[in-house]
């Protein structure tokens, strides 16, 4: 075979992958979404530099957990996972700077509280009101003077 043969080869190998990864990706989202309405969430994992160290990603809460997946991943299990009643709500912002860019348009940036640290996430207004419901829809017997 001529040296362009292999480059058509390669090239048509390379196109059936990103093909095959598009497509594991939304069988991903489907399945994801089977077990419980997912909404898009991103997370910040470093917050070493202002207004950097943000990841998209897909939230699904699962009883009384709040998951969160990375979005470009093939993986079915959630990256991290915090439960309901280890976060507080802190406060929501605007993103400034170089978030803009980094984030799903319209999101805003919460805070919260959890015994690992403070958590930043990002998500649109009405999965902002989902998330403050789920919080204050804690069990009965639940601690509500909690910190």
């Amino acid at each position: 075979m001529a040296w362009w043969e292999w480059l058509l080869d390669i090239c048509g190998a390379l196109l059936l992958l990103c093909v095959l990864y598009g497509a594991g990706l939304i069988v991903r989202r489907r399945t994801l979404s089977r077990h419980g309405g997912t909404f898009e969430l991103s997370h910040r994992l470093r917050t070493e530099q202002p207004g950097r160290g943000w990841v998209l990603g897909l939230g699904r809460y699962s009883g009384e957990t709040l998951e969160w997946f990375r979005i470009f991943t093939l993986s079915r299990r959630p990256r991290r996972s915090w439960r309901r009643d280890e976060l507080e709500y802190d406060g929501r912002r605007e993103p400034v700077g170089t978030e803009q860019a980094s984030l799903y348009p319209d999101h805003l940036v919460i805070r919260c509280h959890s015994p690992e640290g403070e958590v930043e996430l990002a998500m649109s207004v009405s999965s902002l009101t989902g998330f403050q419901a789920w919080l204050e829809a804690m069990p009965p017997g639940t601690d509500w003077n909690r910190r």
